[in-house]
């Protein structure tokens, strides 16, 4: 497969990542709200979940913090024609990290390990914009 074209599948793994998360937290919040834990009109000024409401609620919104730049990073590679098998693997890095840091978030959620996944995960993004900036500074 052309390597600017494989890169998509780690980004539509971690946009499935989010989407995930995203109806995970739909439902606990709508029985956190059934079960009486959160009153209705208050979900309206921002509510401070608690329960599975709040862990499924914080590992989404982990999910449009740091992930965004991996979305561009991505999608700037593929431009730049700098998406070849490094920039991939790299990519799949990135996105098994962060479902391990999920993971992690939404089950035991020890901080520390949520921690090491976190700081790898951002580690390799780094990586991923210091490839794209080389490629981008050098060609040319």
């Amino acid at each position: 497969m052309n390597p600017n074209l494989s890169i998509v599948q780690p980004l539509l793994v971690q946009a499935g990542l989010t989407f995930i998360l995203l109806f995970w937290m739909a439902k606990e919040r709508v029985g956190a709200i059934r079960g009486g834990t959160v009153i209705r009109n208050e979900t309206g000024v921002r509510p401070t979940w608690v329960g599975r409401a709040g862990t499924v609620s914080n590992a989404f919104h982990n999910q449009l913090e740091m992930p965004m730049l991996f979305f561009v990073v991505t999608i700037l590679a593929i431009l730049t024609g700098s998406a070849d098998y490094l920039m991939t693997a790299l990519a799949w890095v990135y996105v098994i990290l962060r479902i391990v840091h999920a993971a992690i978030h939404t089950t035991y959620n020890k901080i520390p390990h949520r921690f090491v996944a976190y700081l790898l995960s951002n580690l390799v993004l780094l990586a991923m914009w210091v490839k794209l900036a080389m490629h981008v500074f050098t060609a040319g």
